[in-house]
């Protein structure tokens, strides 16, 4: 090293020895003079902490209390009735409690409806086996089925595949959309029978794979783009759709049925049906999509690249796949079966048994699939309890005793025929709210109504048919007015809310179109 760096090297030492020297000084006149100032670190005093309740996870307080002070009032405020028993009245007393929750929601649907369960059997209002005999009901399964073709509708494309058929045909606007499915159904419905099962297996499955394509989407904000508009449109239009046709729904066979037993005669039973039924029902069913175009509009109202952008995804979809082919043969199948189940008598659940265990076995669903469908178990549980408990309400003799109240009252009025009609119509469409199923409804009330109708001498063979239309037009009164009903609410586009509010809404319009363009049409083809 040259002499150079020697030197520096040197001082550099010698200035850093002087720096730890001066530092120590300064540590030690610190330490014996206490008062000298110290660079300090203020710290903020410490914070007292604030007892706070863990958040609440169970049922909402104020609509619980409601909907318990409801049935509470009812059952010991409201005098019981003579003529039932005290277990007929606490039973009414509990429904009515359920309604009420259903209504303002304490709980989920499926959680309040077997939380009321669980009362009634606690109660001894019901025994465990009447409690949960709704559950072998051919209309749940039948409707848990159709969930389940849902799911293979979506899950091999097919349905995304016809719903861009649909949109490439009238997908440049909503209401387009709406009205080639509202047609659709009009068109299939006398050739199946059951609107649970054109709702879950055919139309559910569609306006599900339209509204994801438009990203809509489920139980969030989402919904109210396309979905929820496109499921509101088809089930209040599905009512006039079955009361269209005689072979369009299992409750319209039976309903004539009941009215030859009561000795009214009825010629040419299915073209009668249809004569008398299409002028009301077709405006019904095309001007129901407009009004709920007005009163519950879609935020996606114009789509004008719709079917340019369907077609391109088509070609990229390229030929239909092996397991959408599968579905299809299995669906045409189903509904085959369905067609011809009264011939072959065959129920169309065991039809919708053979269609699922058919897509089980050939791959195109497996069990986890099913499992992982959670609508339909909440679907099941729910709708199970309240056919059991509007079955058991038939039972005990409530139903029959509003019947009779009812027919007492019209008697002492000494109406008309045609206004103790009006009455009996009305009575009989909304105590609709009481039941959970339109066959159900038909097998308590249609014989003791028609037979009150013919009491006061109303033409049989129109009170017979009126009686049978309503039958259908009260099908989406509530969530639970139908299988249909409850198959498109488990879809979770439409809040329960808006499913009570449209529901009246629709009914009271369907009233209006029958009665002012039915009642026209019915004296021109001298009904009464």
């Amino acid at each position: 090293m040259s002499e150079e760096g020697i030197n520096i090297h040197t001082s550099l030492f010698h200035t850093l020895s002087q720096i730890r020297v001066k530092r120590f000084q300064a540590v030690g006149d610190s330490m014996s003079n206490p008062s000298s100032e110290l660079p300090t670190t203020t710290r903020p005093p410490p914070r007292r902490r604030r007892f706070s309740f863990p958040s609440w996870k169970g049922a909402k307080p104020i609509p619980l209390a409601i909907s318990i002070i409801i049935g509470l009032v009812f059952r010991f405020a409201v005098p019981k009735p003579h003529q039932l028993t005290t277990k007929a009245w606490q039973l009414l007393a509990i429904f009515l409690a359920t309604i009420a929750g259903l209504v303002l929601g304490p709980l989920p649907v499926g959680a309040w409806a077997f939380v009321c369960l669980t009362v009634t059997v606690v109660t001894k209002t019901l025994t465990f086996a009447a409690a949960f005999s709704a559950f072998t009901n051919e209309v749940i399964w039948l409707i848990v089925a159709s969930f389940f073709f849902s799911r293979g509708f979506i899950k091999t494309g097919l349905g995304d595949r016809i719903a861009l058929y649909f949109v490439s045909w009238l997908g440049k606007n909503t209401l387009g959309l709406s009205y080639g499915l509202v047609l659709s159904e009009a068109a299939i419905s006398p050739a199946i029978p059951s609107t649970t099962a054109r709702a879950g297996g055919i139309f559910l499955p569609i306006i599900k794979s339209l509204a994801v394509t438009a990203e809509s989407h489920p139980k969030d904000g989402s919904a109210k783009k396309l979905g929820a508009y496109l499921v509101q449109s088809q089930i209040q239009t599905a009512s006039s759709s079955s009361a269209l046709f005689l072979t369009a729904a299992a409750q319209n066979l039976l309903c004539l049925k009941l009215a030859e037993g009561l000795g009214v005669k009825i010629p040419s039973k299915w073209v009668t049906w249809l004569k008398v039924a299409c002028l009301p029902a077709v405006v019904s069913i095309m001007v129901t999509p407009v009004v709920l175009y007005k009163i519950f509009p879609p935020e996606m109202k114009d789509t004008p690249d719709a079917p340019i952008m369907a077609k391109r995804r088509l070609e990229q979809m390229g030929k239909i796949k092996r397991d959408q082919w599968l579905m299809l043969i299995v669906m045409l199948l189903t509904v085959g079966l369905w067609i011809a189940g009264e011939a072959l008598k065959l129920a169309s659940v065991i039809a919708a048994m053979l269609g699922l265990s058919l897509l089980l076995a050939l791959g195109v669903l497996d069990w986890n699939d099913c499992l992982s469908e959670k609508s339909a178990w909440d679907t099941l549980a729910w709708f199970g309890v309240l056919i059991g408990m509007a079955t058991q309400l038939t039972t005990l003799g409530v139903v029959d005793w509003m019947s009779k109240g009812v027919a007492h009252f019209l008697g002492s009025l000494s109406l008309h025929w045609s206004g103790a009609f009006c009455i009996l119509q009305a009575a009989y469409f909304f105590i609709h709210y009481l039941f959970a199923s339109q066959t159900g409804h038909v097998a308590a009330l249609y014989s003791a109504f028609l037979g009150m109708c013919l009491a006061s001498k109303a033409p049989g063979l129109f009170a017979a048919l009126v009686l049978g239309y309503n039958t259908n037009l009260f099908g989406a009164l509530t969530h639970y007015s139908s299988g249909q009903a409850a198959v498109y609410y488990g879809a979770g586009y439409v809040e329960l809310r808006d499913v009570f509010k449209l529901g009246i809404i629709i009914a009271i319009m369907n009233i209006i179109i029958w009665a002012v363009v039915g009642v026209g049409w019915w004296k021109i083809l001298g009904l009464y």
